[in-house]
């Protein structure tokens, strides 16, 4: 648990790098505040729920302009 009480929600990091959005194929972001994988791109926050990524469309949130994003990931380079 978390110091404030909370119970923390966290995702497998080889699990995120396997994840891409079902809309836009594009990475996605964790934001272990709300315990949801973030869809830059579509503008998108699909939820997990018991460690579960539910990546259906239907079921995410549209981010509004005043939410306040993690981090982007960092893009992998290709050889040079």
């Amino acid at each position: 648990m978390a110091a404030d009480g909370r119970e923390e929600k966290k995702v497998d990091p080889k699990l995120l790098e396997l994840l891409a959005c079902p809309l836009t194929k594009g990475p996605l972001a964790w934001d272990p505040e709300r315990g949801e994988l973030i869809s830059r791109v579509a503008k998108l926050a699909y939820p997990v729920r018991d460690g579960i990524p539910i990546m259906l469309p239907s079921e995410a949130r549209t981010i509004s302009a005043d939410d306040v994003l993690p981090p982007a990931p960092p893009r992998l380079s290709g050889p040079s």
